[in-house]
């Protein structure tokens, strides 16, 4: 563990690598990158079972975790916003670690806003190759969703970044949003994404869809979901009503979620926080269990008769939709960016029109009133799950993503040498 500039970040070694014999090949050396979110969230639990998964299949892998610790004061928020584009300690963090441990790639998730984009160069320059995973659409939108107003916007994606200013779309603050938009148009200028990082991991089909139209060389772009451990899918024994698991905002639907309670014969559970908290409290035949634990959540789901996922946002990879799939459980999504095609309608749960209360509402009596058919969706969720989303499915998808990356850079650093 090492003290960061007043910041915490976690170094940690992995297993030691070892030499090639006999025709085996060594484990490669893996350094992930990650600066926490200051209020923890699905990413962060993404990244941590995603280095579990690759230490667990052989790798040789270490860390650097930065958070937001020290972020705290107005004068604290400023220096954060300037730096944005260019994070002068957060780079040198990177490299360090480079230097320490001589990794063959450096995986970078969440860089906004202690370690900024500009890191990818920076490793570069060092001849090691560098991967960058796409959760959410920060490349080239300031709120990171693509929505604006309660609906999809896409109006930075070919066009300047600078409008999030005028909406105020980080946060609800024209700073904070000029902070980010400038991040966004540096690094588009420099032609980071186009140089300095040698692949990209989107995790739909859809997501790498607005990458490409937002700039981004769509020959290095690679599909890959996120990971989870098998829970195992449990005794099916009764199961009743509706549960809805996740942030309480309005971007993930809650407001015709509620709608929705009142014109359904399905009860419906809600587990989670978040600002529109008090929507959801003493709301007739609705239960409000405010945050669980993940056995908490695991053990809701595995009682409920589906999961709804009411999101108004092109959302990146829900990990309750792999969650539920995983306890053999369907899920209800809103008909908007990637959830149709990770949700097979009638086949692993239900689709419903975005942020309409009606369509919500037919599909939970749909799963009520059929409970033999619901079960059936949930036993093929529980196979998507075991073909797509298992440990050992989406390693396999990982490792080959970083042997391409480090084939890539040593091609570049070879017709780049003097």
């Amino acid at each position: 563990m090492r003290e960061d500039a007043g910041s915490r970040d976690a170094f940690r070694s992995g297993a030691d690598s070892v030499s090639v014999r006999d025709g085996t090949v060594a484990p490669l050396r893996i350094l992930v990158v990650h600066n926490r979110y200051q209020v923890r969230g699905g990413e962060d639990a993404v990244v941590e079972q995603e280095v579990a998964s690759l230490r667990r299949a052989g790798q040789s892998v270490e860390t650097l975790f930065l958070d937001n610790d020290g972020i705290r004061t107005a004068a604290d928020k400023l220096r954060a916003a300037w730096e944005a584009a260019y994070a002068p300690r957060g780079i040198a963090a990177v490299l360090d670690a480079v230097r320490a441990f001589r990794p063959d790639v450096v995986h970078a998730h969440n860089v906004f806003p202690r370690i900024s984009p500009g890191m990818h160069a920076a490793v570069r320059a060092t001849g090691t190759a560098t991967v960058q995973t796409l959760h959410n659409f920060r490349v080239t939108c300031a709120n990171g969703i693509l929505m604006r107003d309660a609906r999809p916007c896409e109006d930075c994606v070919g066009g300047s970044p600078y409008q999030a200013v005028r909406h105020a779309c980080y946060r609800g603050s024209r700073l904070g949003s000029l902070a980010v938009a400038r991040m966004i148009d540096v690094h588009r200028r420099a032609g980071t994404w186009t140089r300095d990082v040698d692949r990209f991991i989107a995790l739909t089909d859809f997501a790498r869809s607005r990458f490409v139209a937002a700039g981004l060389p769509g020959d290095r772009i690679r599909i890959k979901p996120n990971g989870l451990a098998d829970p195992g899918a449990g005794p099916d024994g009764p199961r009743a009503g509706i549960l809805y698991v996740g942030r309480l905002g309005p971007e993930k639907g809650v407001a015709p979620l509620v709608e929705a309670a009142g014109r359904t014969r399905a009860p419906l559970t809600i587990i989670g926080d978040g600002p529109l908290v008090d929507l959801v409290r003493g709301v007739p035949n609705l239960t409000y269990l405010g945050p669980r634990d993940r056995e908490g959540v695991r053990a809701a789901m595995r009682a409920a008769q589906a999961v709804v996922v009411p999101s108004l946002c092109y959302e990146g990879l829900p990990m309750v939709i792999a969650e539920a799939f995983s306890v053999g459980t369907p899920v209800i999504v809103s008909r908007i960016g990637a959830l149709p095609d990770l949700v097979g309608e009638g086949v692993t749960g239900l689709h419903a029109a975005p942020g309409d209360p009606d369509a919500l509402a037919r599909a939970f009596d749909r799963i009520i009133d059929a409970p033999e058919e619901a079960r059936a969706m949930g036993r093929a969720g529980r196979g998507v799950y075991e073909r797509e989303w298992t440990e050992a499915s989406v390693t396999a998808r990982a490792l080959p993503i970083y042997r391409e990356a480090i084939a890539a850079r040593a091609s570049s650093h070879q017709r780049e040498a003097p």
